[in-house]
């Protein structure tokens, strides 16, 4: 059974390398608040083993990859790779997971967003990636009728630093401005649902009633601010009785993400995603 999953991975993610990508849509299409004048092309790095790494964003976007017409359940997922905010690993923290999750009818969509730790970089996390994500979010609830998503599911996922913007977003009430001119800022800017993968700072993350339900997912090997900071954040929903699943894998430490090429249980952590959906979001 395991090496039936692990060849249907490899076949996905070589489909995936042949078909073309996406194309992304741009957050704020006349230029994002913040980048003004900054018109430099994005860069992009490959790693020994092939995947992609993005530095230069001032243009932030999502990537949609929507399900087969007639084959999505409307749930939506905004995914935020990582990076440590001075790149974006796009491909194992981003893309592979974005048409895995397709190919199960949710709509998921990569987001491109501003990186406040690159060399001279005149971004912050709060006052811009988080604004990033926050946006994305309006832009998905803005076109759900256009994608065939429920507003009411638009969730976001983050791997490592990404997942900062996911629980910073959580924890912010999102309220769209009802007067605003852009019909975009009318809707909310707050995931419905939020999923942590491995994420960073985990000390600031603060869970009230009203906070959106969780999805954790990090290695044993893992650095002490993840390994044993998600179990604490695990305590935390479950002491304001929000409701949270936790995945600790005993044979992972950080980064491992989605590709072919994993191995054991925390190669199968899509699938508890997936089964998670099923039981409290899709229902």
């Amino acid at each position: 059974m395991i090496r039936f999953l692990l060849l249907s991975l490899i076949v996905l993610f070589a489909e995936r390398s042949l078909a073309a990508e996406p194309e992304p849509i741009f957050l704020w299409p006349a230029g994002a608040p913040g980048s003004e004048g900054r018109t430099t092309d994005e860069i992009v790095e490959k790693t020994s083993s092939g995947e992609r790494n993005l530095t230069g964003i001032h243009k932030p976007s999502l990537t949609p990859y929507l399900p087969v017409a007639g084959k999505g359940n409307r749930v939506a997922i905004v995914i935020a790779p990582g990076g440590g905010h001075s790149k974006l690993c796009v491909d194992h923290e981003g893309h592979n997971l974005a048409q895995w999750l397709a190919d199960r009818g949710v709509a998921a969509l990569v987001l491109k967003y501003r990186l406040s730790r690159e060399k001279d970089s005149p971004y912050t996390l709060e006052g811009h990636a988080v604004s990033d994500m926050q946006r994305a979010l309006r832009v998905v609830r803005h076109r759900a009728q256009e994608w065939n998503i429920d507003p009411r599911k638009v969730g976001a996922l983050g791997f490592s630093a990404g997942g900062e913007l996911v629980f910073m977003s959580a924890m912010r009430d999102g309220k769209g401005d009802p007067t605003a001119a852009d019909d975009i800022e009318k809707q909310s800017g707050r995931p419905d649902f939020q999923c942590l993968i491995y994420p960073g700072k985990s000390v600031l993350i603060s869970v009230a009633k009203d906070t959106p339900q969780a999805f954790i997912v990090c290695g044993y090997g893992d650095r002490q601010d993840i390994s044993h900071g998600m179990a604490e954040v695990y305590l935390k929903f479950k002491d304001a009785g929000v409701p949270a699943e936790l995945h600790i894998y005993a044979g992972a430490g950080h980064g491992f993400g989605v590709r072919a090429s994993n191995k054991g249980a925390a190669a199968r952590w899509p699938d508890r995603l997936t089964e998670w959906l099923d039981d409290k979001v899709i229902k």
